[in-house]
Order: structure tokens, then C-alpha cells, then sequence
């Protein structure tokens, strides 16, 4: 059985594949451990060296690994399952083989041992980068850097005995096995002097085997040509054509997964959620989603829907105004164009996202301001913030009290300085209330009045 090294690749025609790793628990007590039976497989498959995925996991579980590289045998201390395993190697990918700018697993690793840092080039988009240095293999790989990596201190001494055994049919192919090159940069100039070509891999086939490397050729025109000699299926791996399409299909492609989240009653739970939302990061429409979310989740019955789902909305618009602009545009829509009994609990709805902290008071306010025609019908625009005047007025009241109130509580006390005091004391002098009604108690007739006016927004 094989897996897509990206397992989160769900291609049909995929075809970078690994081996499922298997893994074997030996010992009891103390002494139990487990063996990766496959390592050598796996590793191979990803293009590192078995220590790599296996040191990967003793980091990650905080175990001490060993290595038997003759009797091909990998062990991690303690019992461990397949699948916990597996998952573990999927970070390793993740972080170490799959190239960040193309999701290709096509890439290898540089060590630069004086400078203590690790590159990581694709050969398939060319990308050139550093891996991330806080993860503790890092130490490990810069102690033991790939055989494979042309800048590695010391060059690989089993290989060189081969060369020694070897060196007749070294002479044979035109190659003197004392200058046999460690790099392939350096084995084509040695070729092209000695004028034997021949020993170049033919230009690939469809259909022929991919286990040969390309190099480490990083010109524009070499990266060309390796892409012209991909297959359709590769290119689309190699480049995302998701990020070359409009914004609204890729809007398509996230309304596609949200309605199947939806039917299949998943976007309550924290791992659809995340689902949902990474997905609209990678294609880059994450402000526009909440338009979505509105048409696909909420119906006449929206004030229970919102409470229903508010944690996918809360992901998607909390400190992110643009999103709740689109959220508000969605709500518009919805209003004015699928529901119009909702016009009158236009207030309901807004202070209901307001409480569960989707919508923040100050998108509230500036939408609130004038109607536009960017969604809907200037006129329906009109209408619907008439409707919710209501609410937008409590919110500017409250916070003008908020207001006042901060500066009332800055002059209720009066400090004065004395050159007649001691030192500490403090003289507040009361501020007199103004004689209304021949001395009676002062009644504020314009505050009665505003009273009156109030609107509790609880009776809305």
C-alpha cells in the first residue's frame, strides 16, 4: 500500500508516492522500542536519508532513536503505532521535503555548515530558501548533512572505496577514477572535457521511471526546459493554477467546500472551521468569504443561524474589517434580495453580530453613515439603513455616555495647592449645584425630555 507524499493532496493523477510506513514493537518494560521495519523505503521515496525522518521522530517524541544503517534497522525507545507515526511523517514532509513556493516534494538540501543554516532548493520551480532553524533536527542534519549535498565538508568515503574497486570500468567510460567528481555539476564538466557524452541520462519520456535527478541547474532556461518535460498532471502540482484563476472562481471553489461542510453538518466543529479557512488562505479570497457564508448558512431564520455557526464567522471577521464589510454587503443581499421579511429585524440581526463580537461597533457606524449601491439597489441600500437606524443610533448614544462619562470622572475632584497646609493634606472644594425653583432641588427638564426619547434596545 502507497501513499501521496502530500497526503493532503487529493489529485486523482498525483504521482509522487511513498511506501506506508510500518512499524514493528519489540522489547517489554523498559527496554520496549519500536522499529521502523520500511525506513530505508520511505526515505528513499521522500529523497533523505533514513536518520533524518527517524531522528525527526525521536525529536518530536522526545525519545532517543537508533541507527544500524548495516542491518538497515531505524528504532525509536518506546511503543509506537503505525499511525502515530505516519503522522509525525508528515510533518517531517511538510517541513523538509515539500517545497514552500510549489508544494513539489521535487527538492534538495544544502547544508552550509560554517554559515550553520540549510537550504532547500526545488528542482522543479527553482525555488532557493532557507529551512526553518528552530526545529532540533536542524542540529542533527548540520552534524550529518546528505550524502547528496555538494557543499558537505567531507566527501562520502564508502562511495570513494567503490570508485577504488571500481576504477577499471571508470577508464572504460573515459572518467579516471581519482578525478571521479562528487557533484553533478562536476561530473558534467568531466564529461564534456573527456568528450563522452554518452554517459548522460537520456532527455525523459513520458512514461519512463523519475527516479533520476535533474541536477541542481537553477537557470531560468534550465528550469524551462525541466518543465516542458513534465506531464500535465506535474505542471499542476508544480504551480497552483487555483491562484492563476479570478477571484470568483476561486470564490466557486470555497462555496463548493462550504456547501458540502454545510450538508454533511461539519461547520460547527473546530477542525472544519480550520479546514475551511485555510483553504481560503491559500487561494487568497479569505476577505471575500463571509459573502458565502451569509448566502449558503443563513435563511429568514438568521438571528438563530448566526449563534448556530458564529464560530466560522467569528474566524473569517474577528480584526479583519474588510471581511465585515463584505459580511455586512452579504446581509444587504440576503435582505433585500432573498428575504425581505427580514427588513424589519434589521436591528435584531446587527445587534446580535455585534454581541457575539463578529461586526465591531466602528464598521457598524461607518456603514451606517450613507447608502451605496455596491450590492444592492441604491434604494434597497436606503431602506435597509433606515431600518437600522435604531441600532446605529444606540450605539452612537453609548458612545457619547461612554464620553461624558470619562470626563466627569476627570473633574469630580479639585486639587489645590496651599502654602498654608501640611504636606499630604489635600482641600477639595465641592463644586455648588445652581438654585433652581427658589432653592428646591435643580431639575433638569432637557434631561427628562432625552429620557423620554431613549429607545431600550432590549425591546427592539
Amino acid at each position: 500500500m502507497s501513499f501521496n507524499i502530500d497526503r493532503s493532496n487529493t489529485d486523482p493523477f498525483y504521482r509522487y508516492k511513498m511506501p506506508r510506513l510500518i512499524a514493528k514493537v519489540e522489547g517489554k518494560g523498559n527496554g520496549i522500542k519500536t522499529v521502523i521495519v520500511n525506513m530505508t523505503d520511505v526515505a528513499k521515496a521522500l529523497s533523505r536519508p533514513p536518520t533524518y525522518p527517524t531522528k525527526f521522530f525521536g525529536c518530536e517524541l522526545g525519545a532517543q532513536t537508533q541507527f544500524d544503517s548495516k542491518n538497515d534497522r531505524y528504532i525509536v525507545n518506546g511503543s509506537h503505532t503505525d499511525e502515530k507515526l505516519q503522522t509525525l511523517l508528515d510533518g517531517f514532509i511538510k517541513k523538509f521535503v515539500l517545497c514552500p513556493e510549489c508544494s513539489n516534494p521535487e527538492t534538495n538540501l544544502v547544508v552550509q555548515v560554517k554559515r550553520g543554516s540549510i537550504l532547500q532548493r526545488c528542482i522543479a520551480c527553482g525555488y532557493n530558501g532557507s529551512v526553518d532553524m528552530r526545529h532540533k533536527l536542524t542540529t542533527f542534519i548540520l552534524k550529518n548533512p546528505p550524502d547528496q549535498d555538494p557543499n558537505a565538508a567531507t566527501p562520502n568515503k564508502g562511495k570513494k572505496g567503490k570508485r577504488e574497486k571500481g576504477g577499471k570500468e571508470d577508464e572504460k567510460d573515459g572518467v579516471s577514477p581519482d578525478a571521479t567528481p562528487t557533484t553533478a555539476q562536476e561530473q558534467m564538466a568531466a564529461m564534456r572535457e573527456s568528450g563522452n557524452m554518452m554517459s548522460l541520462p537520456p532527455t525523459k519520456q513520458k512514461g519512463d521511471e523519475d527516479d533520476e535527478d535533474w541536477g541542481d541547474e537553477f537557470t531560468e532556461e534550465a528550469i524551462k526546459q525541466r518543465m516542458e518535460q513534465l506531464s500535465d498532471a506535474a505542471k499542476g502540482l508544480a504551480f497552483t493554477d487555483d491562484l492563476e484563476k479570478p477571484a470568483e472562481e476561486r470564490l466557486n471553489i470555497i462555496y463548493e467546500l462550504i456547501k458540502i461542510k454545510r450538508d454533511d453538518d461539519e461547520l460547527t466543529k473546530p477542525a472544519a472551521i480550520k479546514e475551511v479557512f485555510s483553504e481560503a488562505e491559500r487561494l487568497e479570497v479569505k476577505d471575500k468569504v463571509p459573502l458565502v457564508l451569509v448566502e449558503l448558512l443563513l435563511n429568514e431564520k438568521a438571528i438563530t443561524q448566526l449563534q448556530k455557526y458564529k464560530g466560522l464567522f467569528l474566524r473569517f471577521c474577528v480584526q479583519n474589517q474588510k471581511a465585515q464589510k463584505a459580511l455586512l454587503g452579504g446581509l444587504e443581499i440576503l435582505i433585500a434580495k432573498e428575504y425581505p421579511d427580514l427588513m424589519t429585524k434589521t436591528s435584531h440581526i446587527l445587534k446580535v453580530l455585534y454581541d457575539l463580537d463578529i461586526l465591531e461597533e466602528a464598521v457598524i457606524l461607518e456603514w451606517g453613515k450613507k447608502p451605496t449601491k455596491k450590492y444592492v439597489s441604491k434604494e434597497e441600500s436606503t431602506q435597509i439603513l433606515k431600518e437600522a437606524q435604531v441600532f446605529v443610533k444606540w450605539l452612537e448614544e453609548a458612545e457619547e455616555e461612554t464620553d461624558d462619562d470619562d470626563e466627569e470622572e476627570e473633574g469630580d475632584v479639585e486639587i489645590i495647592y496651599s502654602t498654608t497646609q501640611k504636606v499630604g493634606e489635600v482641600t477639595v472644594e465641592p463644586t455648588p449645584a445652581p438654585a433652581v425653583n427658589g432653592g428646591k432641588k435643580p431639575v433638569n427638564a432637557a434631561a427628562e425630555e432625552d429620557d423620554e426619547d431613549d429607545i431600550d434596545i432590549d425591546d427592539i
